[in-house]
């Protein structure tokens, strides 16, 4: 298309600049009327003025005095409207280098404790952690609230609590400098944890099982169950349970961790177990139990049914 426009630039003379007696042209060069026709042509085929000017060589004020009154077709101005908004992101990530406002600074443990892998591992199962900040997203008032207080008291940073769909409830964080924080704890935890103290490994594995874990009672079926769609996160899973002497098994079809057996599901209730608080959606049209249940008892009544 350059290629094209440049050749077109190439023919046909320009004259002296003349006055002419509209206003809007008098300062426009004289050209070759079938370069002007050249220069409307491509105006409707949608190409923008910075195009034609770089093509042509000619003033900006000489081509737009002969192309102002054709619009550009909606196409292209979606097509300038998202190359500037993509050069607007590009600019702000590379000078703001994620660094908060004034007054939006937070405190930023670089040790490892309970309360930070509470946060981020919270953030890993049932939030989302990206450039622009963190996110996090439950239905249980306990875990919304005790992350929301874990947060603010660490890391000095506070969140309101917004409703959304179906009962879930929210808290976020929008910070780039936390975003970028976070990221860099969570690739560090993933290596951390394999090494770290059973106490914070349970806070770990307590963490993943509020947010994504489940029991499951079915006729003479009785399951601890854990869903999460990166394998690896649930080949991470399967390893620390190892740690306190808790078989499972992955199912990578359903992307889930099963824990099984009587002596299996009675350790996980001694050594890792849900919070307190922690109930089932007894709302959904496939719940089991109608009636709101903490995790906990469910876990207890499937170990008492045990015969």
């Amino acid at each position: 298309m350059i290629g094209s426009l440049a050749q077109l630039a190439e023919q046909g003379p320009f004259k002296p600049k003349v006055l002419g007696s509209s206003p809007r042209r008098s300062t426009m060069r004289k050209i070759d009327s079938q370069l002007i026709e050249r220069c409307r042509t491509l105006r409707k085929r949608g190409f923008t003025l910075g195009e034609i000017l770089n093509a042509t060589n000619l003033p900006k004020t000489t081509v737009y005095g002969h192309i102002y009154d054709i619009p550009l077709s909606a196409k292209t101005k979606r097509k300038i409207k998202k190359e500037a908004t993509t050069r607007l992101n590009n600019y702000i990530k590379k000078e703001r280098k994620g660094k908060c406002l004034p007054g939006r600074n937070f405190l930023k443990p670089s040790q490892w404790s309970h309360e930070l892998i509470f946060i981020i591992s919270h953030f890993l199962f049932d939030g989302r952690i990206k450039h622009e900040g963190c996110e996090y997203y439950n239905r249980s008032d306990y875990l919304i609230e005790a992350v929301r207080t874990a947060v603010k008291n660490l890391l000095g940073l506070d969140s309101k609590i917004y409703k959304r769909k179906f009962g879930v409830k929210q808290i976020r964080y929008y910070n780039v400098e936390l975003g970028i924080y976070a990221e860099e704890k969570a690739k560090e935890l993933f290596k951390y944890i394999k090494t770290a103290s059973l106490q914070e490994k349970k806070v770990f594995l307590r963490s993943f099982f509020d947010d994504e874990g489940s029991v499951y009672i079915y006729k003479n079926i009785r399951l601890v169950r854990g869903f999460q769609h990166n394998l690896l996160i649930l080949k991470l899973i399967e390893k620390l349970l190892k740690d306190f002497n808790i078989e499972s098994r992955i199912d990578e079809k359903y992307k889930e961790i099963i824990i099984g057996r009587k002596e299996n599901l009675i350790r996980f209730r001694e050594k890792i177990n849900f919070s307190e608080g922690i109930c089932i959606n007894h709302h959904r049209k496939n719940s089991v139990w109608k009636q709101s249940l903490e995790k906990r008892e469910i876990l207890d009544k499937a170990i008492n049914s045990y015969l």
